[in-house]
């Protein structure tokens, strides 16, 4: 395993980081597969555990816990909130309100006393900057999470983010954790160039793209992946977008052939080549899964391999714009623009 330190905060991180989604009702993994899942990927040197309040409405806070109990020390533990955890409209978002109740909650189901990293998981575009740092910074004061950082912040909010933590004497955001993959490159333009200037740590999620870069999406197969169950729009080859990836993942199979390396392997490779990237989170349902990934640990793409690479997909490039979680919300809502 490799480590990077992450961003500016002197903390060492593993180039692999465990994300607990697929804990619980998601991923259909019981306790007992999720407790074996977190003693292998510490036990391969994996030392970052990514979960939030929303992955099964606080299954896999409360999984990740007792999978964790006993070896707290050893771990940067971070968890995320600002989705609705319920019909109660202000039981999510930014506000200093629900932030300070909810963090309470995740380290009640989590059995700690504090998180390493939290992290706001959307931008709240009801909420000011100023309201969502200051209660972070209090919560940090208060002992209760150690650092903080943005998820799936469009560039510009990353940045207005930074300037408001100066202008109000506030600790700033140290991480951000992007969707990036080898099909989903658009952070390259915008967002990574960003948060290397401001120094923060990159935590990648969805490396292996849902899994059409896993090996289980190829041409004249049946997709079985999980995802393709629960969202099957994603999947749908009669969609122009989704031809197109599927044309990329064939080239990029035989790029991973050529250099005797499995999808998963060049996926993850891929992503952590990034100078701007600390970690790729991985995301195993089973065991299976998480040994496939692991295999990823030591992997280092040569610049020949980057290359053929970004002749399939060239940097910056999103096959599939529509599943960009950092649009502005005027851009989907009308009535934003057009008041």
């Amino acid at each position: 395993m490799q480590y990077r330190t992450l961003g500016r905060t002197g903390v060492q991180v593993s180039t692999l980081a465990l994300g607990a989604m697929n804990f619980g009702a998601i991923g259909r993994t019981t306790q007992d597969e999720a407790t074996a899942i977190v003693d292998a990927a510490l036990e391969a040197g994996i030392n970052v555990i990514d979960t939030a309040d929303m992955y099964g409405h606080g299954d896999s806070e409360e999984m990740v816990g007792k999978a964790v109990a006993g070896r707290r020390d050893d771990i940067v533990l971070a968890t995320k909130a600002n989705m609705p955890m319920d019909d109660e409209r202000n039981h999510q978002g930014s506000s200093r309100r629900w932030l300070v109740t909810e963090l309470d909650n995740s380290l009640r189901r989590l059995g700690v006393d504090h998180v390493d990293l939290y992290q706001i998981h959307r931008w709240d575009p009801r909420t000011s900057d100023e309201e969502t740092l200051s209660a972070l910074t209090d919560l940090q004061r208060a002992g209760k999470i150690r650092y903080f950082g943005s998820s799936t912040f469009p560039a510009y909010r990353i940045v207005q983010a930074q300037w408001t933590a100066r202008e109000q004497h506030l600790t700033r955001y140290v991480t951000e954790q992007p969707g990036y993959s080898v099909l989903q490159r658009g952070i390259e333009t915008h967002v990574l160039p960003v948060t290397e200037e401001y120094g923060l740590g990159v935590l990648a999620w969805s490396p292996l793209a849902s899994g059409w870069l896993s090996g289980a999406v190829r041409e004249g197969r049946d997709i079985t992946t999980n995802r393709s169950a629960r969202l099957p729009e994603r999947f749908d080859l009669t969609i122009a977008s989704n031809r197109a990836r599927l044309d990329a993942v064939e080239r990029i199979a035989r790029v991973a052939d050529d250099a005797g390396l499995t999808m998963i392997q060049l996926a993850l490779g891929f992503v952590t080549a990034h100078p701007a990237v600390t970690s790729a989170i991985i995301g195993p349902r089973t065991l299976d899964h998480l040994h496939s990934q692991l295999a990823a640990a030591d992997t280092v793409l040569s610049a020949d391999i980057l290359d053929a690479l970004d002749a399939i997909v060239p940097p910056g490039t999103d096959l599939a714009p529509q599943e960009k979680l950092d649009t502005p919300p005027s851009l989907l809502d009308p009535s934003l623009r057009r008041r």
